[in-house]
């Protein structure tokens, strides 16, 4: 009896049957990395900005310009990645993604002048536009549903310690003093190229771990490719209890919609691949999934980029002694004494020190959360975590103690978590041969708002800095209560898996 074959097997229930062990930390650590080289390839620019700005020459106007650039080239080209996932598969498409952004990115260290490095830099970032949601799509498909949000979430936590780590690397780098030139490219190699160059390396590891793991099965026979899914769960089966636990499936059955693939063109591929996601029975979900995405990262991503600025500001200001300071007013003050000149070309250790405490103490906030929602559920933790953090926000300004403000504003820069928290709903809602799209899509939409809200928070935070918090956080708190609309878990489960 121990010997028989299961004929007919749910995939959900043979992935399941492959346990849960050595190939799945395998898949974490490469996702892992696949993550760090996305956001150091794309949030570097703020850091960078401030360092080349002497060099380059660069004004104002040019570097809003250029902290600006990373996101468009992730909008015009996420859609695109997340329509070839779906039909090239996951694996390939990311090894493709890694290797153009590592390209550009080495390419932009060597930028003679802001124009130069500006396009490399879009290049690299329509070229990882995709791997965030590729590389959860890929995790999740090759993770049991009862280990899956627990993954995904914990994700978010690694996207906070790689932008904390970002800040750490400016603080050995920068101060040096080296300076080769280069004649034929009429430069000068010094600190901020080589930080630009230490952050480009984590695509060319991911791009080479890539090849170390198979394809998502659950792609593959989503694809018509049984055998070869089937092939891959023995693989992971074996991986996780060993080569003599025999792998009891002959056959596999996928319980949702596969995709329709006929020989059409490009444009015409790209439009029937969204079209699902545009029309019922899934329409409802991408367009709520769509809005909350916009809501989290138009409220909450533009703090975190500007977070280095905010901190330089608060630290700046805190060394006048008084502490009798509103959040504002401390930013005001600091902006008034010309304390942050971008033409100083320098980031200050205190507050790039202030920047990796607080991305790691939300990358622990985030553990311990994702923990608790195995308890009480994804769903009441979104809605909790949302009116929680805009709450903090609108309170702020609330508090003359400078102390109390910065736990305020940590307590409203933890509604980003939600980004992971969403990220597993739509990893569940969506069917498998649409998911990767869906992903891309709500993500490129959310970020496509946080480019309008980092440009009028930088304008708020210099003019009307009380009122950036009350504008911001009050729309963080009406997505709290958008999320009542969310589905349930169980139903989640019955959809998604």
């Amino acid at each position: 009896m121990s010997n028989s074959k299961l004929k007919k097997v749910s995939f959900e229930d043979a992935l399941m049957m492959t346990g849960f062990g050595k190939f799945n930390y395998r898949m974490l650590l490469l996702v892992s990395s696949i993550i760090m080289g996305m956001v150091f390839e794309i949030f570097s620019v703020s850091f960078l900005v401030t360092a080349s700005s002497c060099e380059l020459g660069t004004i104002s106007s040019q570097q809003g310009l250029m902290a600006a650039t990373p996101l468009v080239g992730i909008i015009l080209s996420s859609h695109f990645w997340g329509y070839l996932a779906d039909t090239k598969g996951r694996r390939r498409v990311l090894r493709w993604e890694l290797i153009s952004g590592f390209t550009a990115g080495f390419l932009a260290t060597f930028s003679p002048n802001w124009i130069v490095f500006i396009l490399l830099k879009f290049a690299s970032s329509c070229g990882v536009a995709g791997t965030y949601a590729l590389a959860l799509t890929l995790l999740g498909e090759c993770t049991p549903h009862h280990k899956r949000s627990l993954l995904v979430a914990l994700t978010s936590s690694i996207f906070l310690v790689c932008t904390g780590v970002m800040a750490i690397f400016t603080i050995p780098v920068l101060p040096l003093k080296f300076s080769y030139y280069i004649p034929f490219l009429g430069i000068y190699f010094n600190s901020w190229r080589l930080l630009n160059l230490s952050y480009c390396m984590p695509c060319a590891l991911s791009a080479v771990g890539i090849h170390y793991v198979p394809e998502s099965p659950k792609y593959l026979l989503s694809a018509g490719e049984e055998e070869m899914a089937l092939e891959i769960l023995r693989d992971i089966n074996a991986v996780n209890k060993g080569r003599n636990v025999d792998f009891k499936v002959e056959s596999l059955i996928l319980d949702e919609e596969s995709a329709r693939r006929g020989k059409e063109g490009l444009w015409s591929s790209i439009i029937s691949q969204t079209t699902p996601l545009l029309k019922p029975p899934l329409l409802s979900k991408t367009l709520l999934l769509s809005l909350m995405f916009v809501i989290v990262y138009f409220c909450l991503n533009p703090y975190m980029v500007w977070l280095p600025y905010i901190s330089d500001g608060i630290m700046r200001a805190s060394e006048t002694g008084d502490s009798n300071f509103t959040f504002c007013e401390m930013l005001q003050t600091s902006l008034n004494a010309g304390a942050n000149k971008v033409s100083d070309c320098v980031l200050d250790k205190t507050a790039m020190i202030m920047v990796f405490g607080i991305d790691l103490l939300l990358a622990v906030m985030n553990g311990i959360l994702t923990v608790v929602m195995a308890f009480c559920g994804r769903k009441p933790l979104l809605i909790t975590m949302q009116l929680v953090a805009g709450t903090a926000g609108l309170l702020v300004n609330a508090s003359s103690n400078w102390i109390i403000s910065i736990v305020l504003f940590i307590v409203y820069l933890s509604g980003t978590l939600n980004y992971g928290f969403l990220a597993t709903v739509t990893v569940d809602v969506f069917p498998t041969y649409v998911k990767a799209m869906a992903l891309c899509l709500t993500l490129m939409v959310g970020r496509g708002s946080s480019v309008l809200g980092i440009n009028i928070l930088k304008e708020l935070l210099s003019n009307q800095c009380e009122l950036s918090f009350y504008c911001f956080a009050g729309l963080t708190m009406v997505g709290g209560l958008l999320g009542f609309l969310l589905p349930s878990e169980k139903k989640t489960k019955e959809v998604g898996s």
